[in-house]
């Protein structure tokens, strides 16, 4: 594993309660008469960041759900495959969906995930990404709810990782290789 230093802070702790304030507001706002939402956080990232968003939503009714994807095998290498797991059963069929990110890249997982809840017959289906690096898209994918769009850097920290490690940095840094 090669050494990583933070080079930048770029948002700091107030800043992200402020992101997931106003992500709050438009989802409140967008949900206003509805009674119950599925949300669906992807595993693990979007941890920290779906703790803080759904003590911030006003919707009366909300279930909370895990789901895990991975597109790796036991290499570092993509297989092109993405495959996802659920952490226990759940229903979407006929709910209000919102997937929540922590960030959104090429797109490629979000793009089969939603291809996939749209397959179980959802009323609507939403994404909210906490950040967005539109330059790596790979696919076409556009989420409904992006909190920052960000340039081209690796980040860490508010659950973002670096081999599982920073994700409980209360801020999102700039991370760099070191040199050794």
């Amino acid at each position: 594993m090669k050494n990583m230093k933070i080079k930048e802070i770029m948002f700091t702790e107030n800043d992200i309660d402020g992101i997931v304030s106003e992500l709050a507001d438009k989802i409140n706002s967008d949900y206003k008469d509805c009674q119950s939402l599925t949300l669906i956080c992807v595993l693990k990232g979007s941890v920290i960041f779906t703790a803080d968003l759904i003590r911030k939503l006003k919707i009366p009714d909300i279930d909370l759900n895990f789901i895990s994807a991975s597109s790796y095998g036991d290499s570092d290498i993509s297989c092109g495959e993405v495959k996802f797991e659920s952490v226990k059963e759940f229903n979407v069929s006929n709910n209000d969906v919102l997937v929540i990110e922590d960030i959104v890249d090429t797109g490629k997982t979000l793009k089969k995930l939603v291809g996939y809840l749209k397959g179980k017959s959802p009323k609507s289906l939403k994404v909210c990404g906490m950040f967005d690096k539109p330059e790596r898209r790979s696919v076409e994918f556009e989420p409904d709810y992006i909190g920052r769009s960000i340039p081209d850097k690796f980040i860490v920290g508010y659950g973002l990782d670096y081999a599982e490690k920073y994700r409980n940095l209360p801020y999102v840094a700039v991370v760099e290789e070191e040199t050794v």
